[in-house]
């Protein structure tokens, strides 16, 4: 099921408001770089559509479904609280902390605002092989890779070692809801990028809250 509120393109809608507040004038270089934007989204759905590797349907379907209600990051938070020590505790609270922070930015008032509608799977070539469920929530951003790159980035910079294997499985769930088909390009990057600030700003209050010797400084993009 998809959303009816809003128009489809995020951009092109930010586009026409620009256009609306300067009525009778050439639009501007930020709404030709909106609609720029707009088209070159919805071309990467595409090329993403067409891609054609059957095998990996089934496991990025899989992949994409595990991934809701940020199944796995709860999944490693727990192995981490149980059997990782006190760095392990730390960065579990971190990461789950970091979510918590995500979600009510994202799932509130971004997707409230951005009010975009999900691709429309059928018309723009996803073989139906790839489906998984089709949210009825609004499609930008993607609420899946903003909670995978906030504990991804949050968890790492607290237990350097998972900085790596965090961050590749954070961005194959990413990419997972472009090939599935329930997002843009666009929604995905988006989210991913609030995701990493968010914890980023998660991690770096914590260490300031309760400072741990053992770690180096906190860097967003180590």
């Amino acid at each position: 099921m998809t959303s009816s509120r809003g128009p489809e393109p995020v951009e092109e809608r930010l586009a026409d408001r620009l256009s609306a507040w300067h009525a009778h004038a050439q639009p501007s270089r930020a709404e030709r770089l909106l609609r720029r934007l707009g088209r070159l989204d919805r071309g990467a759905y595409r090329a993403v559509a067409e891609m054609s590797i059957p095998r990996l349907d089934g496991p990025l379907r899989r992949v994409s479904g595990f991934a809701n209600f940020s199944m796995p990051w709860f999944l490693v938070a727990g192995v981490l609280a149980l059997f990782g020590g006190r760095q392990g505790r730390r960065a579990a609270v971190t990461g789950v902390a970091a979510i918590g922070v995500t979600s009510l930015v994202v799932n509130q008032p971004m997707k409230l605002v951005g009010e975009r509608r999900r691709p429309d799977r059928s018309r723009l070539g996803v073989p139906e092989s790839r489906w998984v469920r089709m949210p009825s929530t609004t499609s930008f951003p993607s609420g899946h890779s903003a909670s995978a790159a906030a504990f991804a980035v949050s968890v790492g910079d607290t237990a350097p070692g998972l900085r790596l294997p965090l961050r590749v499985a954070s961005a194959v769930v990413a990419f997972s809801r472009v090939y599935t088909g329930v997002h843009y390009p666009g929604d995905v990057v988006a989210g991913a990028t609030v995701g990493a600030l968010v914890g980023w700003t998660t991690s770096a209050a914590a260490r300031r809250l309760r400072p741990d010797p053992s770690l180096p400084p906190s860097n967003p993009c180590g």
